[in-house]
This record gives C-alpha cells, structure tokens and sequence, in this order.
C-alpha cells in the first residue's frame, strides 16, 4: 500500500531500494575495471619471466591494456548513443569474457599483447558507460551515493584479484609462477564476466537515453518506477529542455563543439579531472608496487600479501568517502584527499631515498591508497559523471576518460624506465617517481580549490550554469547557449 506524502514534506518518494539494486549491476562494469586493471600486478613480474622482458617491454605488458582504455573510451560515445547503455555494457561483457580465455592460453608476447588490448577497449567503454549509466537513473539526492557504487564495485575487484593473486602464488614454486602461475591469474575474471553477462539484461534501459531517441513511453515507465509518475513526467520535461530537444547524433558535432565556449570549459575540467587522477601515482602503486616491496628488500610472495593490505587500506577509504561524499560535498573531499596523498607519498619517497624501507615504505602506501581511494578514487568518477550536461555527456565522458587512459598509458610506460635509470636509482634509490607524484597531488589540489565548483545536490538539468559560475570567460557567456 503506497502512502501520501505528508504534508510540509517532499512529495518525491524515490525507491532508493531499486535504484541501488539497478547500479549494483551496472556497478559490475566497474568490478571488471578494478579486477583487470589490478590483476597484472601479479602477473607482472612471472610474466617478464616467461617473455623475457627489458624495462621497455615490462611498461609495454602493463601499459598496453591502456592503449586499449583509450580506444574504448573513445568508442564508449558512439556505442552509448547508437546502441543504449545497457547493450554496450553487454558488450563490455563480452569483450571481457574473450580477453580472459585468450590470454592466458597464448604462448606468445605478440598475442598476449593483443588479447589484452581487446580487454582494454572493454575497461575503456566499461569505465565511461557503467558511471554514465548510474548518474543517469540516480535522483539527484543519492547521485554521489549510486556513483560511488561503481568505485566500491572497482575496489572490491582490485581486493579480490589482489587476494586472488596471493592465494595462488602462496605454496608456489617460483618456476610453476613463471610458467602458469600468471595464466591463472588473468584467467580467473571469467567468473565475473559471465555473471555479468547473465545479469546485465535484468536492469532497464537509461530513461534519459530513452527520450533522446524519442522513446518516451520507456523512459516514463522507467522514472515511474524511480519515483511516481507525476515526479517522473515532470523530471522528463526538465531533459527534454535542457538536451534542447537535438536529434540523438547531435554530441557527435565537434565542429559545432568547437564553437560552444560552454561545452569547451566543462570539457576541459571534466578532463582535468580525470587526468590529473592518473598523475598522482595511484597506478603505479597499483600496477608496480609488488616491484617496489621486493626492491625494498622483501619477496615476490610477501609483497602479495602486503597488497592485499594496500587493498584493505582502499576499502576502508571507500566507506569513508561513499558516508561523507552527499552529506559534506566534492570538493572537500577533494582537497583533504590531495593533501593526504602528498604526504604519504612524501613518506613512501623518504623510505625509499634513506633506505629504510621495509614497513615505512609500506606505511606510506597503505596512506596513500586509503586517501586516494577516499577523495580521487571516489569523488573524480562522481564528478566526471555528474559535470556533464545531457546534451554534453555521452561526448563528454568519452573524452574526459579517454584523457584519463592516455595519462594512464604515460605513467605506467615511463614508470619503469625511471625506476631503473642508472643516474635515479643510485641518486635516489627510487625515490624520485615518488617525490614527482607527490608534487602533482599538489598541484590537482590547487586546480580542484580553483576550477571545480560543487556540485552536491545539483541535478543534471541544472549543472550547466553551475559549471559555468566558476569558468573564467564573461560570465555572462553561459546565459546565451549555443545550438551544440
């Protein structure tokens, strides 16, 4: 039995219930992410084994997935538009399901390489699709809430894989690593990719893609379900206004892009945002720090363990910042974050640099990844999903996530070139990777403080001026808008 809202209250009534169950499946985009981007980790240092790799070759085989992402990211507009959210999830799904039966039955670096590249296009569309999709049902009073499903969903992946990796190194001989160790590995995320596949059909359709494609009757059906009906016809009318009722292909006019000086500041902060995330070092913690624990003095089987700890640093960062993100807001996240991962980069770098390594050095991570998870891990996928306007966010996450890969890609090649160059490691032993990131983290608190306005309690419909409130060109530039 439905109640009457009571008098003096919001009348909206949001089945927060089915909203998060709808997001916890589109959420498993984002546990592939995290699982297939974490599990080279692992794999890494049994893989440079069996192909005999140089330092080039070593940042290739972590780093080529990226060039992947990237396309992916690219493709992740068009796919969006042409086909709906959910059908390129499936997609991503598949994608997935191919890479990891391929992979780890090649015997050849050449294939490995390409498998992977086909694993990386499905992160790429997965990691711009998956938050697209859950800031598009999400009311905007739990928008920050359902995105950071999908960081939850990716650092739930990343901890698994982690635990995955470490259960089946532990007992292992290093010659039965070296030699199939690492292909169950990247084996084992064809157990989640088929229960995505089996369960991405049981979830509807974005309402806001439906209207763009003039299905109307979905898309109330759906935001009925959301809410109520008189909430949800209002709320399409709000869509229909600000997408200026375009023709679905219209996000694909870069010509007319070029010329919207709205559409070319909130593009280029929502790809600051997602640039500056790669630059603080979180992946090469991610991707290289077994490499950097056993540099420090330890084994290839007690730096395992020792991530599965780096991984429980996340999680607990997550729950902080999923409790604090729709009752304190983005950006103080973001500032308190930044500042917390200098520091602990700072004393990951003075580990490393005095050579006291060991439990410093490890301190310093487990720091830095529980504020990175807190702050940019969380709150860049929430903004960068909510930033956009309609009209705006299929092209515009594209492009914000495809920067994010490209700085991705940068970082993981150039990583072990620098670690190993001859000069740095006997000047700073490693350290100097660290103190470099540690700057950065500095500097996204700076663009943060300055260019990114809130956007706590904001809804789509209205974000446009938001973003633009806070833009350095005449203010009065956002009033008139172009026909993008």
């Amino acid at each position: 039995m439905s109640a009457k809202p009571e008098v003096g209250k919001d009348p909206t009534r949001h089945d927060a219930t089915y909203v998060l169950r709808i997001c916890a499946v589109a959420a498993l985009g984002g546990f592939l992410f995290g699982y297939d981007t974490s599990v080279i980790s692992g794999a890494i240092g049994p893989l440079r084994e069996y192909f005999h790799l140089n330092a080039i070759e070593t940042g290739w085989a972590v780093s080529n997935v990226i060039v992947g992402c990237a396309i992916g990211a690219l493709a992740a507009s068009w796919l969006a538009h042409r086909l709906g959210r959910r059908m390129t999830l499936f997609i991503c799904a598949v994608l997935f399901s191919i890479q990891s039966i391929g992979a780890p039955l090649t015997t050849h670096f050449f294939w490995f390489v390409i498998y992977r590249l086909i694993g990386g296009v499905a992160i790429g569309v997965a990691s711009t699709v998956s938050p697209m999709y859950m800031s598009e049902v999400a009311p905007k009073d739990m928008r920050g809430r359902a995105i950071s499903m999908q960081h939850f969903a990716l650092v739930i992946g990343q901890c698994i894989v982690l635990l995955v990796n470490y259960l089946i190194a532990h007992n292992a001989s290093n010659e039965w690593l070296r030699d199939s160790g690492w292909r169950w590995m990247i084996a084992s995320a064809l157990i989640p990719c088929v229960i995505f596949c089996a369960t991405i059909f049981l979830i509807p359709e974005s309402p806001r893609w439906h209207i763009l494609r003039g299905r109307e009757d979905e898309a109330l059906k759906t935001l009925t379900r959301i809410s109520n009906e008189e909430h949800a016809i209002s709320l399409m009318a709000e869509i229909r206004a600000s997408s200026n009722r375009e023709e679905p292909d219209a996000a694909f006019s870069f010509k007319k892009l070029l010329a919207d000086r709205n559409a070319i500041w909130i593009i280029f902060v929502g790809s600051m945002i997602a640039g500056l995330q790669q630059v603080t070092g979180v992946n090469v913690v991610l991707y290289y720090a077994p490499m950097i624990l056993t540099s420090a003095g330890g084994t290839l089987k007690s730096a395992l363990g020792q991530m599965v700890w780096i991984g429980v640093a996340q999680l607990i960062g997550w729950i902080i910042g999923a409790w604090l993100i729709d009752k304190k807001g983005r950006k103080p996240l973001m500032r308190f974050g930044s500042i917390g991962m200098a520091i602990s980069l700072f004393v990951v770098a003075w580990g490393l640099y005095t050579q006291n390594t060991g439990f410093l050095t490890l301190l310093g991570m487990l720091g830095f990844m529980g504020m990175f998870a807190l702050s940019w891990g969380l709150v860049c996928w929430v903004l960068v999903s909510e930033v956009f306007p309609n009209r705006l966010r299929s092209v515009g996450m594209s492009l914000a996530v495809a920067v994010q890969w490209t700085m991705n890609f940068i970082v993981s090649q150039l990583f072990p070139v620098i670690n190993e160059n001859a000069y740095l490691s006997q000047k700073f032993h490693g350290a100097f990777s660290m103190w470099l990131f540690g700057f950065f983290c500095l500097l996204a608190l700076w663009f943060v403080s300055r260019c990114v306005p809130e956007t706590k309690g904001i809804s789509l419909e209205k974000i446009e001026d938001t973003m633009m409130s806070v833009a350095p060109i005449n203010k009065d530039a956002h009033k008139t808008k172009n026909n993008f």
